[in-house]
């Protein structure tokens, strides 16, 4: 029996696995995000039929996991706002105000790390596109975590994001992946996500001393950190690649094998 994508309104229960099974998945401080966790507890409130696991029955498996929400979006880069924070705000605003969304946002595509390797990325991705389909949605829009970016933390990322192989690729795996599916990197922002926390909770997730002010590299960020002892606070803003999957002329993809 092949995996299969479950949503988390067929089964709710597989998602209390999550913590335990995808742990180290995303650094410790990327856990902490100033996002209200009452936006996240929402998240499988009203929108569950946007959550899904791939599922394996045989090995009674989760090997990934997408999460996404609806949202509306003008077509244009400035309309995509700053990032991950800003669409959750927007998503939530239209589901209040009764507004019709038109684009579907990725919000995390992760994988096991039991069962990384095996492809199962790429499938993830290929089924965020076929539910954004699914519904009728314009556009799949990514505010995408670029995987080696902790390897230039000065870099900005607008520059990061354009970087190129010999072979002209993208430099980075993951922009790499979604263009191969036909992503386009359509922008990027220096502040997608703000991470704060005290000096103490900083030095907890992140397993260094901060004993003076200014900006510090860390291990896995993507930037820098901005450390102010003296009012015992230190701010991170995560930067995020924009990629876009224009749906309105895409064929139809046939269901993604789990593995390349």
């Amino acid at each position: 029996m092949s995996p299969r994508f479950v949503l988390h309104s067929e089964r709710p229960e597989l998602w209390d696995r999550i913590d335990e099974e995808f742990a180290g998945v995303v650094p410790e401080y990327n856990l902490h995000g100033d996002i209200s966790p009452g936006f996240w507890k929402r998240l499988f409130e009203d929108f569950r039929e946007y959550q899904f696991v791939l599922y394996d029955e045989e090995r009674d498996a989760v090997l990934g996991a997408g999460r996404s929400l609806p949202r509306v979006w003008d077509g244009t880069p400035e309309g995509l706002g700053s990032g991950l924070d800003d669409s959750i705000d927007a998503a939530f605003t239209a589901r209040d105000q009764g507004l019709a969304p038109n684009a579907l946002v990725a919000l995390g595509v992760e994988v096991s790390p039991a069962h990384q390797g095996g492809g199962h990325s790429r499938a993830l991705l290929t089924q965020l596109t076929d539910l954004a389909g699914a519904h009728g949605f314009d556009d799949l829009i990514v505010p995408l975590r670029p995987i080696w970016k902790h390897r230039y933390p000065l870099a900005p990322i607008e520059e990061y994001a354009h970087w190129k192989r010999e072979d002209g690729e993208p430099f980075d795996p993951w922009i790499r992946t979604q263009v191969r599916l036909g992503g386009t990197i359509t922008t990027a922002m220096e502040r997608s996500s703000r991470i704060s926390g005290t000096i103490a909770e900083w030095e907890s997730w992140t397993g260094m001393a901060f004993p003076a002010d200014g900006d510090h590299v860390f291990p896995e960020g993507l930037s820098t950190l901005r450390v102010d002892r003296a009012a015992d606070r230190a701010v991170y803003w995560e930067p995020a690649v924009w990629v876009t999957f224009d749906l309105r002329s895409a064929e139809p993809s046939p269901p993604a094998p789990p593995r390349d």
